[in-house]
């Protein structure tokens, strides 16, 4: 039986267009730098802009199939979009920098799904419109390039509904998911607006400010410096950062109800609970042992749990870390931070949800027959299919880690170095021992990308496109 056919790709295709015209505008936006610096490299955005646009408008305008979109379809959109959206900004770079494609391709897939692995050695050389660039990627793909364009473009309906399922939400603020994004995307704007104010304040540069505030809030990490955050020595912009990286990681339905002064809701939150939680072991772990200094310490755990990717430390003194505190480091970029939210990785909810089935599992077998146990998380009712579900995605996850840390591993890298990329690649991170780079084998990095992208669209969707493509073509 086949469950997608050419029917199926088309009106995938159709709302694929809406997507790349939005893509198209994206790129655009760094011109708006080039103009100001006078660095007149302008083609470089406009074509590749021009293109996606062209595109988008010829798929949306004669592509017209009259059927309703299904979740299927919503989640192939969602893979493709994400794909289409690293090539045009690969392109971009191959036109401006000079940069080759698989390369291009690498740091635009990094930049899009907020994973922050850079395999340039040397930011700092890079035009400031470039810079911009790889923030805005962050700062919108943070946030979900679908969700954007769902909120700016796409009429409300089952359509938006479909769409918005695919990038793993499922939460809403409003009765309508279009009124759910506008909410989402004005929280968004104003801790934006927050965080340049403070790195401004702190006594950083107005582009800097600008720049640090779209990536650590989208939990991006790229940095428009080589040390990153460590090169402003400042602890004052250190703090500001934590504090960036925590909102990002936090869902967005908490903020509204911050917002709303619903205060007391951010202490009752679950995963807010076990994030603050999570930060305080971890950090003691490694402070106990006095392999890094406090502050050093609890940064970058925040950075790892939240998966932002933004350090205090260089990648060579990174590299140079003990074991233990990889170990401990990469514990935290396994778990990620809430579930509607801009992290990645697994999400604290599925890490509650596991951690609290074992547990009643346990109570089943040692509790007198016919006992009652209420499964219960933040009271509301957990059920066996949710429990199996956040198990079995764990699974998945991990086989495709344990894949990629096997491939590295062949390649001659240490495998305690190897799987901490893999790990930092997929979850979204950005954290490196230095592995990634430009001059990094061309079967590692293609991996790396596809962990990129599996991460970033939690696994389904991706599985979803495979499979109907490889339907659609009969390919057995």
């Amino acid at each position: 039986m086949r469950y997608v056919g050419r029917r199926d790709l088309l009106l995938v295709l159709e709302n694929l267009g809406i997507l790349m015209q939005a893509i198209g505008i994206g790129v655009l936006l760094p011109i708006i730098v080039a103009l100001i610096y006078g660095e007149g490299n302008y083609i470089g955005f406009l074509l590749p802009s021009a293109v996606s646009f062209t595109f988008g408008t010829l798929l949306n305008r004669y592509i017209n199939v009259s059927a309703p979109v299904r979740l299927k379809h919503g989640m192939m959109v969602a893979g493709l979009a994400w794909l289409w959206a690293a090539l045009i900004g690969s392109m971009v770079m191959m036109l401006v920098v000079n940069l080759d494609f698989l390369n291009a391709f690498f740091e635009n897939m990094s930049g899009w799904t907020g994973s922050g692995l850079t395999i340039f050695a040397d930011v700092e050389v890079l035009p400031k419109s470039i810079l911009f660039l790889r923030s805005v990627e962050q700062w919108i793909g943070g946030l979900g390039i679908v969700i954007v364009v769902i909120g700016i473009l796409i009429r409300p309906g089952t359509t938006a509904s479909k769409l918005y399922k695919s990038e793993a939400r499922e939460e809403r603020i409003k009765p309508s998911i279009r009124n759910t994004i506008k909410t989402i995307l004005w929280i968004y704007l104003v801790y934006t607006l927050i965080g340049v104010i403070l790195y401004l304040l702190a006594g950083m540069p107005l582009f800097d400010a600008i720049n640090n505030t779209m990536t650590n809030l989208a939990t991006g990490g790229m940095s428009i410096k080589n040390d990153n955050i460590g090169f402003y020595d400042n602890n004052l912009i250190y703090l500001i950062t934590m504090f960036l990286m925590i909102v990002g990681a936090s869902s967005f339905l908490l903020h509204y109800k911050v917002f709303k002064g619903k205060v007391r809701n951010v202490i009752n939150d679950i995963q807010f609970q076990t994030m603050l939680t999570l930060i305080i072991i971890f950090s003691l772990l490694i402070i106990i042992t006095r392999f890094l200094l406090p502050l050093d310490s609890i940064f970058h755990v925040i950075s790892a749990l939240t998966c932002t990717g933004s350090s205090i430390q260089t990648v060579p003194e990174m590299s140079e870390w003990a074991g233990y505190v990889k170990i401990v480091i990469m514990m935290g970029m396994i778990i990620g931070g809430a579930a509607g939210s801009t992290t990645g990785a697994v999400k604290l909810i599925r890490f509650v949800t596991v951690i609290k089935g074992m547990y009643w599992e346990i109570m089943k077998i040692i509790t007198p027959k016919g006992a009652i146990i209420r499964r219960t998380i933040s009271g509301k009712p957990v059920d066996e299919a949710e429990i199996k579900e956040a198990s079995v995605y764990i699974s998945i996850y991990f086989l495709f880690i344990f894949i990629s840390w096997l491939v590295l591993s062949a390649y001659g890298y240490d495998t305690l170095n190897a799987l901490f990329e893999v790990f930092s690649a997929q979850g979204n991170v950005g954290l490196s021992m230095g592995i990634t780079s430009a001059q990094m084998p061309t079967v590692p990095k293609l991996f790396l990308i596809f962990n990129m992208w599996l991460g970033r669209l939690e696994i389904i969707p991706v599985m979803i496109l495979i499979r109907g493509f490889l339907e659609v073509f009969k390919i057995k």
